[in-house]
């Protein structure tokens, strides 16, 4: 016997079950096996995931710990976003009130409530705060604690307000600049000098304007009859905003190691009574922070099928010729290499197609999303379609074991809705898979007996009910058994349900 089509890992009975010959279908009991193949797929892909998952460099804490810190970091923050839940008010403009209540200095409110909203506490709703998924998930979810940590950090310029009659594009230069910095504090594993740091920041700004100076001219005859005395003016007015620049640099450079270490990403050491430069070095946080996005971009970098630059379709219907473990890294480069939200807006789009596999791929994908997926999975739960995959991972994003989801994942989906997601993937076996693999799948149903899902398979209503029954009637072996399943297919085709 060849080995069953292992591609369709993510709903396909995999164990090599016998196909149920029962002569006299009324009675026939179907074989109580696992009911959720995708359970033990989930389990593979995690087993998989875990084992090949890059460690953080040496002297990194756990991932509880650095949690916790980051809750430290941004325990006012919290307070505050909870206090403008219970109130209903805005700390803005109840600033005295919410400092007295918390007992935190009036000048603070601003700051810690600023704070809240980038780091994803705090959501805006035509104009109205409402506490986002991230303060919701505090107390038990230490992703969704670093993940507001790492909005923060990424948004560090915006805690932290550039000087006053700072020049803006010397400002965003600096912006620019300091990831590169950054990751050289994370490969020195030590403090670096603030002179060192300004050299750098020094020739990486000026890398930035070659490459600037370097772009393409505009297209046309217009720009090519500019005429010299513009470019000398232009030429000019870069040379003095280059001296101004040179001459501001140092005091920018205080500017984004403060707003750095106001975020707690960094801590400072000023220049001592002998003269030695003053130090900076990067914390627990903002170490591993570094850490994570330099891997973010390695992994951008090594797209293992090279499907980073296709849409979420195209990806997915790629990573259906993949094992769970090389489909589970391409999801991660996929992701990688696009801002959150658009990318897990399109995975649900592709979900909403007409091919089930990519249904299930797609949620698949959104299990490598993480927490910031769940809004758009609640949202998603509402749509007829995607409801069964939305609950089974809003089910084990809340802690659910992926063992405890079979059965039909009681007290999860209904068992009408555990009966249309038995047809989807029914669907997307008789589409992509073979006979064999759909036979099996009848072990897979929440019903006892065929008799019995068959008449809640025609009472689903789902579209590809009469193209899975005529498909299954002519793999089964059991001439009885497909006499019986081509009636269903029949009378669902006909009305008669």
């Amino acid at each position: 016997m060849r080995p069953p089509d292992r591609r369709l890992g993510f709903r396909a009975v995999i164990n090599n079950t016998a196909p149920v010959t029962s002569r006299t279908p009324r009675d026939t009991r179907l074989r109580l096996v696992s009911r959720q193949p995708l359970a033990a797929a989930r389990r593979a892909v995690g087993a998989r995931r875990r084992r090949s998952a890059p460690r953080p460099p040496e002297g990194v804490p756990p991932r509880d710990q650095l949690a916790r810190q980051a809750r430290a970091c941004l325990s006012e923050a919290v307070r505050l976003a909870r206090w403008a839940d219970g109130t209903g008010l805005s700390p803005v403009s109840a600033a005295e009130r919410a400092a007295a209540e918390l007992r935190i200095p009036v000048d603070r409110v601003p700051v810690h409530w600023d704070r809240a909203r980038l780091a994803g506490l705090i959501e805006l709703h035509d104009g109205t705060a409402q506490p986002g998924w991230r303060l919701r998930a505090w107390d038990r979810d230490d992703s969704a604690v670093l993940r507001g940590w790492v909005a923060l950090f990424d948004a560090w310029s915006l805690a932290h307000p550039a000087p006053d009659g700072a020049d803006p594009v010397a400002v965003g230069e600096v912006v620019v600049a300091a990831p590169q910095f950054l990751s050289v504090m994370h490969l020195s594993s030590g403090p670096v000098t603030v002179p060192a740091l300004l050299d750098l920041l020094r020739r990486r700004i000026a890398e930035i304007r070659a490459e600037r100076e370097g772009a393409a001219p505009p297209d046309g005859a217009a720009a090519e009859s500019a005429g010299g005395a513009g470019r000398d003016a232009d030429r000019n007015a870069d040379r003095n905003a280059d001296r101004n620049t040179a001459e501001d640099l140092p005091a920018l450079l205080d500017w984004a190691l403060d707003g750095l270490a106001s975020v707690g990403a960094l801590t400072r050491c000023a220049e001592d009574d002998r003269g030695r430069p003053g130090q900076a070095v990067l914390t627990p946080l903002g170490n591993w922070a570094v850490w994570v996005k330099l891997e973010q971009i390695c992994v951008a970098a090594q797209s293992p099928a090279g499907n980073i630059e296709q849409p979420a379709e195209d990806m997915l219907r790629g990573c259906a010729r993949l094992s769970p473990g090389e489909a589970r890294a391409e999801y991660r480069a996929w992701l990688a290499a696009r801002p959150t939200g658009p990318a897990v807006a399109e995975l649900i789009d592709a979900a909403r197609g007409d091919d089930a596999l990519i249904r299930g791929l797609a949620f698949e994908a959104l299990r490598a999303v993480g927490a910031p997926a769940e809004p758009a999975v609640r949202e998603a739960a509402d749509e007829p379609t995607l409801r069964p995959y939305a609950l089974l991972w809003l089910a084990e994003h809340d802690g659910a074991d992926p063992a405890d989801l079979a059965d039909g994942a009681p007290g999860v989906l209904t068992r009408e809705e555990a009966t249309w997601l038995w047809v989807d993937t029914a669907a997307a076996v008789a589409d992509h898979g073979d006979g064999r693999v759909l036979v099996e799948h009848l072990d897979s149903a929440v019903q006892r007996s065929v008799p019995e899902l068959l008449e809640a398979v025609r009472a689903t209503g789902h579209p590809r009910t009469v193209q899975v029954l005529v498909a299954l009637a002519a793999a089964h072996p059991d001439p009885v058994m497909a006499r019986a399943v081509r009636r269903a297919a029949f009378q669902v085709h006909t009305g008669e349900v």
